[in-house]
């Protein structure tokens, strides 16, 4: 009866603690499940605790590479378009299994599948591949015109395990298959109207991790094949390469040891759009990355640069030659950690960098795009930053921060007008005010960040997350579709021996501000008027999301999600609404 109890109470807790926040910030659709390839999974980093599995004891045993696990999606992964839900399924890693295949559905015609599946080979290899399906029929109700659409990834991955290191490479492809259906300021001539966009995305990746730090620590090959339903086109391809000394004795210093490394990156990417001005970029970047690190302890210092030299050509319709620049640039980095105690380790650094923004990139941000985009490299000339963190018995474990910076090229998006301002409603299908834009400006950002992990029971995970960021620019009044404040709340608690998992998360975010027009046409005027707004407001939301899954057999599992439970149909981008309450039910099998 006890035991009853308490499961009930912390049910209670569960659910009642994320009903303080609701509605999601960008609905999308996140599988959240440990996959392989590990390799996209794990980023060595000399300073932390936690080994990777599958090396050679001989090679590791004396000096043991360390390794932070973090929350990087498989390549497998996807997101849908902005209308859809979150699985918050709870994953728990003892019952974790690779084979699987899952198929659900639901209201709005929702329709899921998922799997995957992996096998062991000779001499230490493994080979697998995934599959996943997500479509929906839209809001119907809401919308005259067509709001659905799909989302499809196929990919397949191989291991090996050598007497050296391990190797690892990894094929996707994923296609989005969805509407422009954003019209709020000119109606469509009729119901029928055309406002579909696809988007095609291949992807190979490769990793070589030496299992020893001597010298040359791992190498990586990234490249990417992106097409989109308006003939834009974008190849994207990057090699890193890591070189390492680890754990070197400072003779005059006891306790001290010393790293250092060194990061060479070579990264390029031509976009071709074939759309209104068809603009075309191409970039090469190289950057050279040296690092020191002094630790001793759970306290450090580490003392780097980036060197940056980037290539960039622009060129469309409007320039009378394609633009060159050449550009070299240097980055402090710096943090400073004094670890007092387990639970109280102050840190302080300086940060910089050089981010080349990608269509790729920007359709993961927005989907709503224009299929003609202005590419620049966004660069952070310097971010200071400071913070606490912890872990307090291992039951709780935080990380408050605070951080300012100066930046150049701060990408954004803002509305776009009618192309074609002839009076006329039979329109193509980004022609209705229904698409954005990338922009950039120069300004500085003003952030804050706390995150705090609570452990109660071994079966009872709570989390919460708070993030400000403040920007002040050059030239715009107002940062275009950038909350101020966003925020997030949740838990996964497994009760009846695991058998019974059950997840639930709030997203909550405040209100932004965007640009937005206002169409008028007058019977002796050929053409559309229109009156642009620079300072609309999409109004904040909260996003309640349950979940549970229930093992009926060691093979069979039912599950449930409920997303989006208050019923709120906010928009995420201006015209752009979401997916009122979801349900969604289905089975999984596991072999």
């Amino acid at each position: 009866m006890n035991k009853t109890i308490q499961h009930i109470f912390f049910i209670g807790l569960l659910f009642s603690s994320t009903a303080v926040f609701s509605q999601i910030k960008e609905e999308k659709l996140i599988l959240d499940r440990k996959r392989e390839p590990e390799v996209k999974k794990i980023e060595k980093k000399k300073t932390s605790i936690e080994a990777e599995k599958n090396y050679p004891p001989q090679e590791k045993s004396a000096n043991p590479p360390t390794y932070d696990i973090t929350n990087v999606p498989a390549s497998s992964d996807f997101k849908t378009s902005l209308i859809q839900g979150e699985d918050i399924s709870p994953k728990f890693d003892a019952e974790y299994q690779n084979n699987y295949f899952q198929l659900g559905m639901g209201n709005y015609g929702k329709i899921l599948a998922d799997g995957n599946i992996s096998t062991k080979l000779e001499n230490g290899m493994e080979a697998g591949g995934d599959v996943h399906f997500l479509s929906t029929s839209g809001l119907k109700k809401v919308y005259a015109w067509d709001s659905k659409q799909s989302t499809a990834n196929i990919g397949a991955f191989l291991n090996s395990y050598g007497e050296k290191g391990k190797f690892s490479v990894n094929a996707d492809y994923g296609l989005n298959d969805y509407n422009y259906y954003g019209i709020y300021a000119l109606a469509p001539a009729s119901n029928n109207v055309d406002l579909k966009q696809k988007t095609n995305r291949f992807k190979v990746n490769g990793y070589y991790d030496f299992y020893s730090n001597e010298i040359l620590n791992d190498v990586r090959v990234k490249s990417s094949f992106l097409s989109d339903h308006f003939g834009a086109k974008e190849n994207q391809a990057e090699i890193l390469v890591n070189l390492s000394k680890h754990g070197v004795e400072l003779p005059s210093f006891d306790d001290v040891n010393f790293n250092a490394d060194l990061g060479l990156n070579l990264e390029t990417v031509k976009s071709d759009f074939e759309l209104l001005t068809k603009n075309s970029s191409q970039f090469l970047n190289a950057t050279l990355a040296p690092k020191m690190t002094f630790f001793k302890g759970k306290s450090y210092l580490i003392i780097g640069s980036d060197f940056s030299f980037l290539n960039a050509k622009n060129s469309n319709m409007t320039l009378a030659e394609e633009v060159k620049n050449n550009k070299t640039y240097w980055f402090p980095k710096a943090e400073l950690q004094f670890a007092a105690a387990d639970e109280f380790k102050f840190y302080a650094g300086i940060t910089g960098g050089l981010q080349l923004n990608t269509y790729a990139d920007l359709l993961e941000q927005n989907p709503y795009l224009i299929s003609d985009q202005e590419l620049r490299a966004t660069e952070t000339k310097y971010k200071f930053y400071f913070g606490l963190r912890g872990d307090i018995d291992q039951n709780i474990k935080y990380d408050f921060s605070a951080g300012f910076g100066k930046m150049n090229d701060i990408l954004f998006f803002k509305a776009n007008n009618l192309f074609n301002v002839a009076a006329e409603y039979n329109r193509l299908p980004y022609d209705y005010a229904n698409t954005f834009s990338s922009v950039y400006d120069n300004g500085t950002v003003s952030e804050a960040k706390a995150s705090v992990q609570y452990f109660p029971l071994a079966n009872l995970a709570l989390d919460a997350e708070l993030k400000f960021e403040k920007y002040n620019l050059e030239n715009y009044e107002n940062i275009y579709n950038k909350p101020l404040v966003k925020a997030s709340l949740g838990g996964k608690y497994s009760i009846l021996d695991k058998k019974l998992n059950l997840g639930a998360k709030a997203i909550f975010a405040t209100d932004q501000t965007t640009n937005s027009f206002e169409v008028n046409h007058e019977a002796i005027d050929p053409n559309f008027r229109a009156l642009e707004n620079k300072n609309d407001k999409i109004g904040g939301f909260a996003d309640l999301n349950l979940s549970a899954e229930y093992k009926v057999h060691k093979n069979l599992s039912i599950f449930a999600l409920g997303n989006n439970l208050l019923n709120t149909q906010y928009q995420t981008y201006k015209g752009y609404k979401v997916l009122g309450a979801q349900i969604l039910g289905g089975v999984k099998i596991s072999f």
